[in-house]
């Protein structure tokens, strides 16, 4: 089992919290079937992938894929993704804020991470308006 001072180690080494946020004035098609996703992923090479199975096991969510990459001098990773907004705002979220990053751009982007999905919960991205408030915070991300 792993402990939560390894997690933090790990998670403030190789993880991170992101956002997608579509830019509400941009006039592309994006080939994305949401505007806002949030998660938090962290990647390793394929021979410490037991590791992610263990952070799968220890926050009872999220899921464990291959990562194919087919740049030169790059290898196929493993990834560990929480993708669903409950599981976000309920298991991970409480988690880090009680083992807070060590990484003053790690807190930064978790703090954020924060605040953009409590809004995404409350509906603010249905709005325009809104989803280019969450837009703007987006942009203060690492």
């Amino acid at each position: 089992m792993l402990r939560p001072e390894y997690i933090l180690g790990l998670v403030d080494g190789e993880g991170s919290f992101t956002i997608y946020v579509k830019d509400p004035d941009e006039t592309k098609n994006v080939k994305r079937r949401t505007k806002v996703e949030p998660r938090f992923c962290l990647k390793l090479k394929e021979t410490d992938k037991e590791v992610l199975y263990g952070l799968k096991e220890f926050f009872l969510c999220g899921n464990v894929y291959l990562q194919k990459d087919s740049r030169p001098n790059h290898q196929d990773c493993y990834r560990y993704e929480v993708t669903k907004r409950d599981d976000l705002r309920d298991i991970i979220v409480p988690f880090f804020r009680k083992n807070l990053p060590l990484l003053p751009s790690k807190r930064k982007d978790f703090t954020i991470f924060c605040k953009i999905l409590e809004r995404v919960l409350l509906g603010e991205h249905l709005t325009t308006t809104g989803l280019r408030n969450l837009y703007r915070l987006k942009q203060k991300m690492h």
